[in-house]
């Protein structure tokens, strides 16, 4: 299939599904332009694995149960197209691996990697990085399909960790970590405590990060690394093993 064929078949799959799943209330209409905006783009650069139980579930899911993510998605790849060629889209990383990757394009960190919906943005220097590569395929991988599964809960749920475990950061340094900075106590509760953080960064093999505070919450792996459980992961990609 020629990609031109590819992209108008997914948008057209891609806005009907959208459509029909979201005219249950009300939205429709907005919903199928999504939908196929999504599907335009993704068959275009066909990253949907067709040929494996994931692809048609990463598509389905896109476009129907996940589509607030795809949405914000697509706003990330606006971000990116605005940037020219400097965004630095990653074919290889992408082409049916049922997500695009920018080495840069929405950044809000430096050196830190996002995930927004299907689309993992800041990624760096992939082709000269094993290690970055590593932290698309083990840990941003993870962030995509926990927003699969979790549909419209998915940023209700993480922003929701981020403040409330901000504001808890912000008393257990009051009360207990004054010998640390405010910051990393803060960082720690809020961010790599968080178990949609925890699991992606166990499955990467790198819990705990380095920048997390020592001996506050947490000290043992969510699951095991993909390293260990085998390259050739169980479909879908990000499902949870048993924990160590």
């Amino acid at each position: 299939m020629t990609p031109a064929l590819e992209a108008a078949t997914t948008a057209v799959a891609g806005g009907a599904a959208a459509g029909a799943a979201w005219s249950v209330v009300g939205l429709g209409w907005p919903a199928a332009i999504v939908g196929a905006a999504n599907g335009a783009i993704s068959g275009a650069r066909g990253i949907y694995h067709w040929r494996s139980g994931t692809g048609p579930l990463a598509f389905v899911l896109d476009s129907t149960w996940t589509l607030p993510m795809t949405t914000a998605a697509i706003v990330a790849h606006g971000v990116a197209a605005a940037q020219g060629g400097r965004s630095g889209y990653v074919r290889s990383l992408s082409a049916r691996a049922n997500r695009h990757v920018y080495a840069k394009g929405l950044r809000i960190r430096t050196g830190f990697a996002v995930t927004v919906g299907n689309v993992v943005s800041g990624a760096g220097d992939v082709k000269g990085s094993p290690r970055r590569q590593k932290l698309v395929t083990d840990h941003e991988d993870v962030h995509i399909w926990q927003a699969r599964w979790l549909g419209p809960l998915y940023p209700v749920l993480y922003v929701g960790w981020t403040v409330a475990g901000g504001a808890v950061g912000a008393v257990v340094w009051l009360t207990r970590r004054r010998a640390e900075r405010f910051t990393r106590v803060v960082e720690t509760c809020s961010y790599y405590l968080n178990p949609f953080e925890w699991w992606a960064y166990s499955r990467d093999e790198r819990w705990p990060p380095p920048a997390k505070v020592a001996g506050l919450g947490w000290s043992r792996p969510a699951v095991r690394p993909f390293t260990q459980t085998s390259r050739r992961r169980p479909a879908p990609p990000g499902t949870p093993a048993a924990p160590r």
